[in-house]
């Protein structure tokens, strides 16, 4: 394969783009294209061993902040990484592309410049596996605020479809995040969204809660990105709590100290499955 890497995506660009670019190329053996300031990437490839990795440049003369406004990203800055690396994929010059930027600019792009939407959806959303035992998955994750029951439908239909074909699981149970499991729980968006899942032909298994989403009652969950982003970056804060307080507690005597050290190839292995800077990635569904 040859996936597009934005080397200017990330808060701290190009340092963990550049390494995460080299750590694939040399795992996988597949050509990572990294685009972005040629100058700047060729710089930060020197404190690599890249010898025979498969690894190009594209240049792209623009950066899109985390800051900028995604209108204004798609108006003033054409040669961004992100539109530079996704007409290579247009282009049918790369097989994908990846970015740890801007959410709501790589969404707009896509839509609008880069990629396009397939055939009949309205809104592309991002699918989300949760690290935990069932990994349930969660869309819309945050690339759509304001959803109507349509975008709903839409999102367990492509939800439904990449768990049955990427993560292999039959017949996926669909359920609708809300406040209650009974039927008309939930605000106008989750009633009216209920009757369409209900007429579908998904396996729309009804509401569940958040509860019961951690407990991976469903395969798909959906919901709007405001709720879905809400949610994850709950369960992310939640985890770390739990984390940072455990650490406290065992440093806090010698007796748990002791039985801290025995267990902390345990206690790491736990924190690394919830860690979002390990398990962040998200395919954005629909474009």
């Amino acid at each position: 394969m040859r996936i597009v890497l934005d080397a200017m995506g990330s808060d701290k660009q190009p340092v963990p783009d550049v390494a995460g670019a080299v750590q694939a190329a040399r795992e996988h053996g597949d050509t990572i294209i990294l685009v972005g300031d040629e100058a700047i990437i060729k710089q930060e490839l020197t404190k690599h061993n890249t010898a025979s990795l498969n690894l190009e440049i594209v240049h792209a003369s623009e950066l899109v902040l985390m800051t900028d406004k995604p209108s204004d990203v798609l108006k003033g800055k054409p040669d961004s990484s992100m539109h530079v690396g996704m007409k290579l994929v247009k282009a049918g010059d790369a097989d994908a592309f990846v970015t740890a930027g801007n959410t709501g600019a790589a969404l707009a792009i896509a839509m609008l410049r880069g990629l396009g939407r397939i055939h009949g959806v309205k809104r592309p959303a991002l699918g989300v596996t949760f690290p935990i035992a069932e990994r349930p998955f969660l869309i819309d994750g945050g690339a759509n605020a304001d959803c109507k029951a349509e975008n709903l439908l839409q999102f367990g239909i492509m939800g439904s479809l990449y768990v049955e074909r990427v993560m292999g699981v039959s017949n996926p149970r669909v359920a609708l995040l809300s406040n209650g499991e009974e039927n008309g729980k939930g605000n106008s968006l989750v009633r009216e969204s209920f009757e369409l899942l209900a007429q579908s032909d998904l396996n729309f298994i009804g509401n569940i809660e958040s509860k019961e989403f951690v407990a991976g009652q469903a395969d798909v969950t959906v919901t709007d990105g405001f709720t879905g982003n809400v949610m994850m970056k709950t369960v992310e804060a939640t985890a770390r709590y739990i984390k940072n307080s455990l650490t406290h507690e065992i440093k806090s005597g010698v007796k748990t100290s002791v039985g801290g050290l025995l267990a902390k190839s345990a206690f790491e292995r736990v924190s690394n499955k919830l860690n979002p800077d390990h398990v962040g990635g998200a395919p954005l569904l629909g474009v």
